[in-house]
């Protein structure tokens, strides 16, 4: 795989049991280009490491006036000066390859799971933590798999460097050989509390970018109460806790590369000393004394590649285990399906709830209890986060179609759309029908002044379909933000639209009109608002009032109003007692009307009374 080739056509099923399992199946599937990194790194440094060899042979060659070893040195260092730099030039290439394919093959499973979860996805773990894990945790696995075969390559030089002067020179070949592995392993016992320290910096990390991520999302909201300096003191603390994390994690990676500095240095002490006396002795010459030196000072830039590796698997342990947690979370309902691919029309109907939403009818569903009517919401679009029993279109249950059939013929609009980042006329190139355009639900939703403000805020079009959306739409305000996503919905033109609280940021002039410009663009089709919004209710078709999970009532807004007192609760906002004055007002009133009925019947008893004594005594004189 290269870079040109992204994205992949399938990033694969990650084996996502733990962190190290992760890194593993990542680094199987970066094979190929884990090989080809491996073959150039071996070129690199072997070309490095045989550099003292040709030294030594050079030095030796002047010492014995031998012209013609002296050329056939100096040919062997110019091949050597090519391996190294073909080797550094493809070995980069490789790394760089392997740590980018490496980055976005996690990437595309982290976005693959997003929208395979959907809103479950930030029910069971943070959104701050799900940004961590796609931006900065990306790039410490792709770190990890590049420097693995870097440091294979590493590891396999100072192996043949170890051998190959053993084999040229015993006496001194010895020293190295033992000395070397000394060096490799002297870091390990550093090593765990290295990667607790490093775990503690990056869960501290975690926390504070989950503080910033919701204290820039709820902004509007703090300025609005006042507390934004609250949670600024609040980050500040997070952030000097990540401070202070991150000295005490380089405290002990500076501990390390001192080590990795300090031995080296001492196992060439030990070769120059060591070498000096055998040459003294006359056991070896002064050409094989420079080779194993120079040999000695080369090698330690493959051995610094084994300090990454260390720092690169103790940074990317951590972030490997949190994408496998997000990796590994499961949908309740699969998203295949045991129907084929198809797109009911018809009623749609909730068997837990016994909410019917009839087809091409505009239905309003009152619950009193928000996150009740989420829950609710999300069961209808098909294939929920939680397990129950399944919605049925046109008798079809939605859970046994596949997702997309699902989301096609049902399409749910939650609370608190996000806008992503981009031109408004990319925001609404949506899977459609093509039935509705791009005009018609703008102007049903009521987003004129949306586009003025666009349209002034622009610098470069004056057209307000190529304006700039900001990321999630922060500059605009959160009615235009839920207008914009309602239109959004609307161009889809799905069989069964589903919108949860979509006027909930507008005022009530601008919601009447949103309420019928809805109702005119969607006439003939099937839709279900939630809401107690009596501007929206009072142009529903039909009214149904969801009490503890359960229809209670359906009706029309007026006559709800007036005969279901729960309803009349929830949509009117009485309070306990202001319900039972209004009962005990109705409840005197009906008696009083009784009494007066009552009274008016016996007047009219007494009437008949009077007429039927009057005719007896007329029968009488006439008889």
């Amino acid at each position: 795989m290269q870079i040109q080739d992204l994205p992949y056509p399938d990033p694969g099923v990650p084996d996502a049991r733990s962190g190290p399992r992760f890194l593993w199946w990542l680094g199987r599937n970066q094979l190929g280009g884990q090989l080809k990194s491996l073959a150039w790194g071996l070129l690199h440094f072997v070309s490095v490491c045989a550099l003292p060899f040709c030294v030594g042979l050079a030095v030796q060659a002047v010492v014995d006036r031998s012209g013609s070893r002296l050329a056939l040195t100096g040919g062997l260092m110019a091949l050597c000066g090519a391996g190294i730099a073909v080797g550094d030039t493809f070995l980069h290439r490789a790394a760089v390859t392997n740590w980018i394919t490496a980055a976005a093959r996690v990437q595309q499973l982290l976005a693959r799971q997003a929208a395979h979860l959907g809103s479950a996805l930030t029910r069971r773990v943070a959104a701050g933590e799900v940004v961590a894990v796609s931006t900065g945790d990306v790039e410490k696995i792709g770190w990890f798999v590049e420097a693995l075969s870097r440091f294979l390559a590493a590891a396999l030089t100072v192996v043949v460097v170890c051998v190959g002067l053993f084999v040229y020179q015993p006496a001194l070949g010895v020293v190295v050989a033992v000395g070397m592995p000394v060096l490799a392993v002297s870091v390990l016992p550093l090593l765990p509390r290295a990667t607790r320290r490093a775990d503690i910096q990056r869960e501290k990390a975690g926390r504070a970018t989950e503080l910033a991520s919701d204290t820039v999302a709820g902004l509007r909201v703090l300025r609005g109460i006042g507390g934004e300096e609250l949670f600024l003191d609040r980050y500040r603390r997070a952030s000097q806790e990540v401070r202070h994390a991150a000295v005490r994690s380089a405290r002990m990676w500076s501990l390390i590369s001192a080590i990795q500095v300090l031995l080296p240095g001492l196992l060439l002490i030990v070769v120059v000393w060591h070498g000096v006396h055998l040459a003294r002795e006359g056991r070896i010459t002064v050409g094989e004394l420079v080779t194993v030196y120079s040999a000695v000072m080369v090698m330690s830039y493959p051995l610094r590649h084994f300090e990454e590796i260390a720092m690169a698997y103790s940074f990317s342990r951590p972030s490997a285990r949190r994408a496998a947690r997000v990796l590994s979370l499961e949908r309740v309902t699969d998203t295949v399906g045991s129907r084929a691919a198809e797109v009911p029309a018809g009623d749609l109907y909730d068997p837990a709830t016994g909410l019917l939403v009839p087809s091409g009818r505009f239905t309003a569903v009152v619950c009193g209890d928000p996150d009740a009517a989420g829950r609710l919401a999300e069961r209808l679009g098909g294939h929920p986060a939680e397990a129950g029993t399944s919605v049925l279109l046109d008798g079809v249950a939605l859970d046994e179609l596949p997702l997309a059939s699902a989301r096609t013929a049902v399409l749910v609009q939650d609370k608190d759309p996000v806008l992503l980042s981009g031109s408004l006329r990319e925001l609404l190139d949506v899977p459609s029908s093509g039935a509705v355009g791009a005009e018609e639900a703008l102007a049903a939703a009521q987003c004129g002044d949306v586009l003025v403000a666009l349209a002034q805020g622009s610098l470069d079009t004056d057209d307000p379909m190529d304006a700039r959306i900001t990321e999630r739409g922060r500059s605009l305000s959160g009615g235009q933000r839920q207008r914009l996503a309602l239109a959004r919905s609307l161009i889809t033109d799905p069989e069964v639209l589903v919108l949860d609280e979509p006027t909930s940021a507008v005022d009530s002039h601008t919601e009447a009109r949103i309420a019928d410009g809805v109702r005119k663009l969607r006439a003939g089709r099937t839709t279900a608002v939630f809401t107690s919004s009596p501007l929206l209710l009072d142009h529903a078709d039909r009214v149904v009032l969801v009490h503890e999970d359960e229809v209670v009532a359906v009706g029309t807004h007026r006559d709800l109003l007036r005969s279901e007192p729960r309803y009349r609760a929830v949509v009117t906002r009485e309070t306990e007692e202001e319900t039972a004055l209004h009962n005990a007002v109705n409840n005197e009133t009906a008696r009083q009307n009784a009494v007066a009925d009552e009274a008016a019947l016996r007047s009219t008893l007494d009437d008949h009374d009077v007429a039927l004594r009057g005719a007896l005594e007329e029968i009488e004189e006439t008889a």
